[in-house]
């Protein structure tokens, strides 16, 4: 039997080490191929290039893989590999996108690239799973993670996933206690509370620059905070459909410009 072929996606660019842990660990499962953007993409979201070029550059980075850089975003790599580089070919079994360097618990998802490759495969109707090291130092250690996040790619290769749903997995950064496990969480009810830091450049106009706290509004114990805070990993199974589907009926019942 063929062995599954598996699309690696990420955000932080071709060169991060985070998507150089995942390739190695891909490779132990199946046939890898890469496309991933060719400078660091994180916070697009879900963006796509519209009106502007893009550019695909195949690579010799990774012993062994076939991989190419890509001028776009997250989303734009999931749909350069799809729909060019493995046009009227094997398509993938299942798309791993990662590891991000850095937390993508919470409201994050929506901001987040590597995420956002993940539900662009899961939207295509391939299996897809965005792992996450809940540790944004450079010098981040990864160890800890790899027997987890090559058993979650397994069982998503064993199991399958449900149509239009991928996996949001953030792992804790590593700490003096190991691992307790993993955890299937809900989103958590947190959000970032932004501040603007106004500024001068060198010829006196102004500029600004984000910052911001994080937020953490919810008390449950079934959610991926709690989890990352109590060294679990986060499972969250994540779709596209935003549709508030419970206001619907209260629209249509409330509003009087309705007939």
């Amino acid at each position: 039997m063929n062995k599954p072929l598996i699309l690696v996606i990420n955000d932080d660019g071709i060169t991060a080490p985070g998507i150089g842990h995942l390739v190695s660990v891909m490779k132990e499962l199946g046939d890898v191929i890469v496309v991933a953007p060719n400078r660091p993409q994180s916070g697009m979201g879900h963006a796509i290039t519209v009106g502007d070029t893009l550019r695909l550059k195949e690579t010799h980075i990774y012993d062994g893989v076939k991989a190419y850089e890509c001028s776009g975003t997250p989303a734009d790599c999931v749909k350069m590999a799809r729909h060019y580089v493995l046009k009227d070919q094997r398509q993938p079994d299942v798309v791993v996108s990662g590891i991000n360097h850095g937390s993508n618990t919470s409201i994050s998802v929506l901001y987040s690239g590597t995420m956002s490759a993940a539900i662009e495969a899961a939207i295509e109707g391939t299996p897809s799973i965005g792992f996450s090291l809940c540790d944004y130092g450079g010098d981040a250690d990864f160890s800890h993670a790899l027997d987890y996040v090559k058993k979650i790619t397994q069982q998503v290769l064993k199991k399958g996933m449900p149509k239009g749903v991928a996996l949001n997995v953030n792992i804790p950064p590593k700490r003096n206690e190991p691992l307790k496990g993993i955890r299937v969480c809900r989103q958590a009810n947190a959000k970032w509370v932004e501040e603007f830091d106004e500024r001068r450049d060198p010829n006196g106009r102004k500029y600004f620059w984000m910052t911001g706290n994080f937020v953490n509004f919810d008390k449950g114990e079934d959610n991926d905070e709690w989890a990352i805070a109590n060294n679990y990993i986060s499972v969250v199974p994540c779709q596209f459909d935003l549709t508030a589907h419970s206001t619907i009926p209260l629209l249509n019942e409330d509003w009087d410009i309705l007939s």
